[in-house]
């Protein structure tokens, strides 16, 4: 037999024998604890086995400290508390797994009773609708929409008769005529007022450029004076 077995066996009698099924019988007839619950004692259980890896974790530095300081004078004691070391952290190991089973459990049970929740909410809120719309008629909402219809065609076109033009109505493009002929009228007078156009000169006006002869004649020139230069010299 296991120590597990003896530590959860050894201790029983008839009065805890019937007491743990007094227990049991009380929790069916509960139906069993609810989703709350269940993940507060597994939080539980996580904060006890974080606690005790803290402890765990300063029990195996405070060996590691006496085996150093042992050391090859007492090698009996530095083995007995390299041995304590190896122990803990065995059950160091085993409390990380058992915290990370406990995790997972937690975690699923937290994700289904949230589940359960919103379906339960789903749920309340199909039963609410359906209840609206119970007290609805198909055949009443298209007649509404169709008055709805109506009556927005309606108001398009009272609208429209207020927003038209009011009165008499004149042609654009005369409008546009009249308005050029008081333009032209308009350019004549101020043309007499400032004594008309000026008149066009009768007489051809001289050329800018100088004549093919003229540019010879000063050539020729030229040519004299360069010679009698050229003499005095």
């Amino acid at each position: 037999m296991s120590k597990i077995s003896k530590l959860f066996k050894g201790g029983s009698s008839s009065g805890s024998s019937s007491s743990s099924s007094s227990k049991s019988k009380h929790h069916r007839s509960k139906g069993g604890p609810s989703p709350q619950e269940a993940i507060h004692r597994l939080r539980e259980t996580e904060e006890m086995l974080t606690k005790k890896q803290e402890y765990l974790e300063k029990r195996i530095e405070q060996e590691v400290a006496t085996a150093k300081k042992h050391g090859t004078k007492n090698k009996r004691a530095a083995l007995q508390a390299l041995k304590r070391k190896k122990r803990l952290e065995q059950q160091l190991t085993q409390i990380d797994g058992t915290l990370s089973t406990i995790e997972f459990q937690r975690e699923a049970l937290e994700n289904s009773h949230t589940n359960t929740e919103v379906l339960k909410n789903m749920g309340f809120a199909a039963k609410a609708m359906k209840q609206v719309h119970e007290n609805m008629d198909i055949d009443k909402i298209d007649d509404l929409m169709q008055d709805i219809t109506e009556q927005q065609d309606v108001a398009r076109e009272i609208s429209e008769a207020i927003s038209g033009p009011f009165g008499e109505q004149f042609d654009e493009d005369e409008l546009l005529a009249e308005l050029e002929e008081l333009e032209q009228e308009d350019l004549k007078e101020n043309m007499k007022s400032m004594g008309g156009l000026p008149s066009v000169p009768s007489s051809k006006l001289p050329s800018s450029r100088p004549s093919r002869a003229t540019t010879k004649k000063r050539v020729e020139d030229d040519d004299d004076v360069r010679m009698l230069a050229s003499w005095g010299t």
